[in-house]
């Protein structure tokens, strides 16, 4: 057994082994190093001076374990530190990226009274068909376009090529809108979409000092004058009755040549082209053959049906039937009677339930598309995904890259997004 070695001891020690010191050198009020060699030896003595030797061993590997976590607690901390750092510039540069989106660039400050009266540039500033000046035209279709706030000049602002009403025949009259409860009087087929049409095109075709309005055919587009609006009209009422009506309202338009038609041979192209669809009688469109100036929204999933000679299958409610003969088939829908080819995007090709398209629904989609193609007709898709939204944005991509003719949207802000140019590659 080893006597414990306290403080005492370590003085008496000292004592012995130093004759220079004397026991009043150990008060603190004079030489510290005597005081600080007993701290020395106290602080030892439970390490060098134990009774048992595994004890010993025991308490100066916890020292050592204390050290070492000490020292991998500072490094954690240091790296911490420097991670937060980083957190806190990453938080920056985010914060400026997102600046567009908070606040908007001022406009160009040049001459900013240029054009207006007395200012510089005084007459100089308007043209005549600058009424559709920097609308650049992308192949969207304006669906339901009577709900929005500006009918049909909000679909043209963003660029579509394309625009819906839903028309209703009451009293001789036709009236715009989504049901009945919806109608109002003032509200009609001729105030909503034929007269401003006409204010339009006519500004594109003025006469002027330079030129004839006889002499030009420029449709809604001062970018592209060449390019052609679709005007769907969505028979609500009996198709029989409807027809001549819409015939007989659409006239002012084919007196001025601003519809396109087909002449017995091949398909004309104007400012303005008019598709029926919903319950609108293909055989009455179909009647003439020498000349047509309305044209059919052919049923899209149907263009490859055999012929069906059953009876029991020569009528149907379904959107593109009206008036078809099944007995024919879809060999019946050309170019020169059809225009659109159009379907429910879910009962054609299925909800994509995992997000994206099944490989079984993207072959029934290309083979859709390339049948109206090889038809000479523009594919079109209705009731696509709306929600969640980059789903919707993710089938408006695979649809333009499967190469489909027009894409059937609601929110045209956002479909008006990114550069068309590139089908591969869009904003959304």
């Amino acid at each position: 057994m080893v006597a414990s070695f306290d403080e005492d001891e370590a003085r008496d020690h000292l004592l012995k082994e130093s004759p220079e010191l004397s026991p009043f050198d150990f008060d603190h009020g004079r030489d510290h190093q005597p005081r600080r060699l007993l701290n020395f030896f106290s602080r030892r003595r439970h390490c060098h001076r134990s009774s048992n030797p595994a004890s010993e061993s025991d308490n100066c590997n916890t020292s050592l374990r204390r050290g070492k976590r000490r020292n991998c607690r500072l490094c954690a901390c240091f790296f911490v530190i420097l991670l937060a750092i980083y957190g806190l510039f990453s938080l920056f540069e985010l914060f400026l990226g997102l600046g567009p989106l908070i606040w908007i660039e001022k406009e160009d400050s040049f001459l900013p009274h240029w054009g207006q009266a007395g200012e510089a540039g005084d007459g100089r500033c308007d043209y005549p068909t600058d009424s559709t000046r920097d609308i650049v035209p992308i192949p969207c279709h304006s669906h339901n376009d009577y709900w929005r706030r500006v009918p049909l000049y909000e679909a043209i602002h963003y660029g579509c090529t394309s625009v819906e009403a839903d028309v209703w025949l009451l009293d001789e009259e036709l009236y715009v809108g989504h049901s009945t409860s919806s109608l109002t009087p003032n509200r009609t087929f001729q105030s909503l979409y034929i007269d401003p049409l006409i204010e339009i095109i006519d500004k594109q075709n003025p006469s002027t000092d330079f030129v004839n309005s006889t002499e030009t055919r420029n449709g809604v587009f001062d970018e592209d004058p060449d390019q052609t609006l679709v005007l769907l009209i969505d028979f609500k009422t009996n198709g029989e009755q409807l027809f001549p009506i819409v015939e007989s309202q659409i006239n002012v338009l084919r007196d001025r040549d601003y519809l396109s038609y087909f002449n017995g041979k091949t398909f004309v192209s104007r400012a303005i082209t008019v598709v029926a669809t919903g319950n609108a009688p293909f055989n009455l469109i179909n009647a003439n053959d020498t000349y047509r100036d309305i044209f059919f929204d052919a049923p899209l999933h149907l263009l490859s049906s055999p012929p069906i000679s059953d009876d029991s299958h020569t009528s149907s409610k379904e959107q593109g039937t009206n008036g078809i003969d099944l007995s024919i088939g879809g060999a019946q829908f050309t170019s020169h009677n059809s225009y659109y080819a159009s379907t429910d995007f879910v009962s054609a090709i299925g909800f994509p339930w995992r997000g994206d398209l099944s490989s079984a629904q993207l072959t029934k989609l290309r083979e859709q598309i390339k049948e109206a193609k090889d038809r000479g007709l523009k594919s079109r898709y209705w009731n696509t995904p709306n929600w969640p939204i980059g789903l919707r944005n993710h089938i408006w991509s695979v649809l333009v890259r499967e190469g489909v003719a027009v894409l059937n949207v609601d929110d045209i802000r956002s479909a008006s997004k990114g550069d068309w140019r590139r089908r591969n590659n869009r904003d959304w």
